[in-house]
C-alpha cells in the first residue's frame, strides 16, 4: 500500500513542511453516531432500554439477551435487539466493548445484507456506533464488515448511506483497511454521495474520502469516479458549508497527475483564485498551497493560475494573513516568481515603482 507523506519545499535555505495543511481538525469532525430524536419514547422497549441504560448491575445480562435475539427466527425481535443495541452502544461508550465482547459483531453484519430497510439500517448504525471504540475497529473489520458497509451505501435508505460512510471512515482511521475499502467499491458510492446526497451526506462522503485518499490508488479511483466536478462546485459554492471540506479533499488528491488535470478541465482554477480573493484566512491558506501543488512541474498550468490574476492575492495574503499562512503564501508567491525569472521579496515589492496589482500576466508567464 502507497500512502504518500508530507513533501519537504525548501526555498532560499529555508524548509517548509506539508503544504496540504494538518489543522483539519474543525473542518472535518468525526462522523457522528445516531441522530437524536429520531426513536419514538413511547415504544415498548423504551423501559427495558432505560433501566438497561442506567442499571450497569443488569447491563451485562441484557446485552448477552439482545446478542441472543440477534439470532431469533423472528424479524421482530431482531428488529427490537439490533434497535436497543445501538442504543446502547450510542450513549454509554463502556457498553461497546461490552457489546462486542458479548459476541455482538458478527450477527450485526449479517444484518446489513438483511433487505429489510429498518433491518439493514439499525445493523449498520449498531456497527457505526460499536466502531467509535478504537479498540473495536479491527475486529469489525476481521468479521467482514467492509463490504456489507458498502452494499449499504449502495441499496439502504438515506440514513443507512450516511451512517454506511461514517463507519467505512472510522475502519479507514485503521491504515490497513484503506486499501481493502477503495478495492470494495466504496469510492465511487462515496463520490455519489458527495454529487447527490443531503448536508449530511455530503459531509459524511467528504470526510470518508479525505481519510481514504492519503493511499494513491484511491486517489486514482475518486478521480475516476468524477469526484472532481462536485469538488469544484461545492467549492464555489460559499453558502454550502462545504468550502472548506471539499478544498481539504482536493489537497490530498492534486498529488497525483491525474486530478491536476481533471481539476484544471473542470473549470478549478478560477475558482481557487476566487478564494484566495474573499475565502476566509484558512480558505485562502488551502487554495494558495493547492495552486502551489497544481502548477509545481507545469508551464501551462502556471500560465493558466497566473491569468487568472492569482498573483495580487496571494501577495495581499503573504501580508495580512496568519504567520502560518503568510510563511506559505510567500513561499507560493517567491516561487512564482523565479519561476519566471523574478525575485519577489515584501522590501523590494514595497519599493517597486509598478505595483503587483499593475504587473501583467503576459510577463508573467514569459
Amino acid at each position: 500500500m502507497e500512502t504518500e507523506n508530507a513533501v519537504n519545499y525548501k526555498f532560499m535555505g529555508r524548509s517548509f513542511t506539508d503544504l496540504s495543511i494538518n489543522d483539519d481538525s474543525s473542518a472535518f469532525s468525526d462522523c457522528n453516531s445516531d441522530r437524536s430524536g429520531e426513536f419514538s419514547t413511547a415504544s415498548s422497549q423504551s423501559r427495558r432500554l432505560f433501566l438497561a441504560c442506567t442499571n450497569s448491575d443488569n447491563s451485562d445480562e441484557f446485552i448477552r439477551q439482545l446478542v441472543s435475539d440477534l439470532g431469533s427466527c423472528s424479524i421482530d425481535e431482531q428488529k427490537n435487539a439490533a434497535l436497543e443495541l445501538r442504543l446502547l452502544a450510542k450513549n454509554k461508550p463502556e457498553n461497546r466493548i461490552k457489546i462486542a465482547k458479548a459476541g455482538a459483531i458478527k450477527p450485526l453484519i449479517s444484518l446489513i445484507t438483511s433487505t429489510d430497510p429498518n433491518l439493514q439500517e439499525n445493523g449498520v448504525t449498531a456497527i457505526l456506533n460499536l466502531s467509535l471504540c478504537d479498540e473495536n475497529k479491527e475486529l469489525i473489520a476481521s468479521s467482514g464488515a467492509i463490504k456489507p458497509l458498502v452494499r449499504a451505501l449502495r441499496t439502504g435508505t438515506s440514513t443507512a448511506n450516511e451512517n454506511a460512510a461514517c463507519a467505512l471512515l472510522r475502519l479507514s482511521q485503521v491504515e490497513e483497511n484503506k486499501v481493502a475499502i477503495g478495492r470494495s467499491g466504496a469510492i465511487p458510492l462515496l463520490v455519489n454521495l458527495l454529487k447527490n446526497g443531503g448536508i449530511r451526506g455530503k459531509k459524511d462522503a467528504s470526510t470518508a474520502l479525505y481519510s481514504l485518499c492519503t493511499v494513491k490508488e484511491n486517489k486514482i479511483k475518486a478521480v475516476e469516479a468524477g469526484i472532481m466536478k462536485p469538488l469544484v462546485e461545492l467549492m464555489a459554492d460559499f453558502g454550502s458549508n462545504m468550502v472548506d471540506k471539499s478544498a481539504f479533499v482536493l489537497s490530498v488528491l492534486v498529488s497525483v497527475p491525474e486530478a491536476k488535470t481533471a481539476l484544471v478541465d473542470e473549470g478549478g482554477i478560477p475558482v481557487l483564485v476566487e478564494i484566495i480573493e474573499v475565502g476566509s484566512q484558512r480558505q485562502k491558506e488551502i487554495a494558495a498551497a493547492i495552486l502551489l501543488q497544481i502548477c509545481e512541474d507545469s508551464v501551462v498550468y502556471r500560465t493558466k493560475v497566473a491569468r487568472e490574476g492569482a498573483i495580487p492575492p496571494l501577495v495581499a495574503l503573504s501580508q495580512s494573513g496568519t504567520n502560518r499562512a503568510k510563511q506559505k503564501v510567500r513561499l507560493v508567491s517567491h516561487r512564482w516568481l523565479t519561476w519566471h525569472g523574478y525575485f519577489w521579496e515584501k522590501k523590494k515589492v514595497a519599493e517597486s515603482p509598478t505595483p503587483v496589482a499593475e504587473i501583467s500576466p503576459s510577463i508573467l508567464v514569459n
